[in-house]
């Protein structure tokens, strides 16, 4: 279960979300800066995840985006089924069409209890708790260009 870069960007973009006041909404090309992602792109993914229900789209000169619910509401698992698909979960690691316990790849049964710890760890992990380890300082959201660039100078 390697996330897509779509995934990656969502994920960044909604713990950037959660770490501002409560329903104000956030431009996307501050986002995209503050991120470090490409801003078009960036859109696209806000704006699919608008219509998964999980943000408010504000359009003109005050819009933006903010979350729908409060970011103890939303789970890793809901924004990655909205950003990966439904087949997200149920997908063979081997990437075959049938994969189950009667028809099995060569991995299914070691793969089965792995699968259904990370499943169980994306629905425990709140959008909330990601927002206040970055908030704390012990985590960082994203590797900005130019705090890269000031790290090689040093």
């Amino acid at each position: 279960m390697i996330l897509s870069r779509t995934s990656q960007y969502a994920v960044q973009a909604l713990i950037y979300m959660a770490t501002q006041p409560n329903a104000t909404p956030v431009l996307n090309k501050d986002i995209a800066s503050k991120l470090g992602v490409p801003a078009p792109y960036l859109a696209k993914i806000l704006q699919n995840l608008a219509k998964g229900n999980l943000l408010f789209s504000f359009r003109g000169r005050l819009g933006g985006f903010c979350l729908r619910e409060s970011g103890a509401e939303i789970t890793l698992m809901n924004i990655l089924l909205l950003t990966e698909g439904p087949a997200f979960t149920q997908s063979c690691l081997l990437g075959l069409k049938k994969c189950s316990d009667e028809t099995a790849c060569p991995l299914h049964f070691r793969w089965k209890p792995v699968k259904a710890k990370i499943i169980d760890l994306l629905e425990d992990t709140t959008l909330e708790k990601l927002a206040k380890a970055v908030e704390s300082g012990k985590y960082r959201l994203a590797d900005m260009p130019g705090q890269l660039f000031e790290q090689l100078k040093a």
